[in-house]
């Protein structure tokens, strides 16, 4: 019973580990595409001007596109505006992706207790599960990381420290939870998908090879891919919502079009509502583009560096003993 459990605390053990790494690593990679996908989602005029019967103008973009987006920051506000908001994102990603990946491994080890290892379900709901838990040990991160990256020029708020004091002087400690719900909404789902898809390619993959560790770092690279395209596109509604949760009353300069009003934190159906109303369908894909090139690759890092990292440390382990 005690090597079981000695077993079962290295397992844990390297999971946090892998799981904060590769987290770590791909926040970093991928900081740029996040910001551009924060500035799109919480811009509430269309992406693309809008043009009267007249052919005025009426409603005018900060930004239209991609490649527009990156230049016009980099102008205003140099190359480090493109890693806004990375002190919290990697605050965000070392305990998320540590507590997801542990909270993964036990989910398996509880389903295989209760004979539901070989489920085609089961990596999904303990995708779904590993999402939930993650969130809810890292969100003030999440809050924080997407205001920062949202507020442009001039800053509303200098830092993380000024922006934890300004939040809590204005709405006090449920201020840094203030989408918490909406986001744990959004992240079962898409966790889901993305694990138990992971599993599904990966398990394809395998069945292709004579040798299964053939290539192991690339293989899980695009199955990662696949998946996180996949799990962010079923999922991206949600996020834009959340993201208009998040930023809901933060007095960023009016040069960024109409900010997100209070309001639309009242409700997860109300915010869907007014998106729906005021900017259309492709209200709810906006930012959609950035936000796969960033998933995608995002999970690809994340999936095939815990994958490595996570067999090195066991192998190691095992070898100790």
């Amino acid at each position: 019973m005690s090597i079981k459990r000695e077993k079962r605390k290295d397992e844990a053990f390297a999971a946090a580990v892998s799981g904060a790494i590769s987290g770590a690593i791909s926040r970093f990679v991928v900081g740029p595409l996040d910001v551009m996908k924060i500035r799109f989602q919480v811009q509430l005029e269309p992406i693309k001007d809008s043009i009267a019967r007249s052919g005025e103008h009426v409603l005018h973009s900060k930004y239209t596109s991609l490649r527009q987006a990156v230049a016009t920051v980099v102008k205003e506000e140099g190359i480090q505006g493109l890693w806004r908001g990375t002190v919290p994102g990697q605050l965000l990603a070392i305990p998320y992706t540590a507590v997801q990946f542990v909270a993964l491994e036990q989910a398996k080890i509880f389903a295989d207790r209760l004979g539901l290892r070989n489920h085609p379900l089961e990596p999904f709901c303990s995708g779904a599960v590993a999402g939930a838990a993650g969130t809810v040990a890292s969100y003030p991160f999440d809050l924080l990381r997407t205001t920062l990256a949202a507020q442009g020029e001039p800053k509303v708020y200098n830092g993380m420290i000024e922006a934890v004091s300004g939040i809590y002087r204005e709405t006090g400690v449920k201020g840094l939870y203030r989408g918490v719900g909406v986001t744990v909404l959004e992240i079962m789902p898409y966790a889901a998908l993305q694990f138990g898809l992971y599993d599904a390619f990966l398990k394809i993959a395998n069945n292709y090879e004579d040798n299964a560790s053939k290539s192991m770092p690339m293989k899980n690279f695009v199955c990662g891919l696949a998946a996180g395209t996949l799990a962010k596109l079923g999922t991206h509604p949600l996020d834009v919502a959340k993201k208009r949760f998040q930023v809901a009353g933060l007095a960023r300069s009016m040069s960024y079009g109409k900010r997100v009003p209070i309001t639309a934190s009242k409700s997860l159906l109300a915010c869907m509502n007014d998106i729906a109303r005021n900017e259309g369908f492709a209200g709810f894909y906006k930012g959609a583009l950035p936000s796969v090139l960033k998933a995608a690759p995002a999970a690809a890092i994340t999936l095939a560096c815990y994958d490595v990292i996570y067999a090195s440390l066991i192998h190691g382990n095992s070898i100790k003993k």
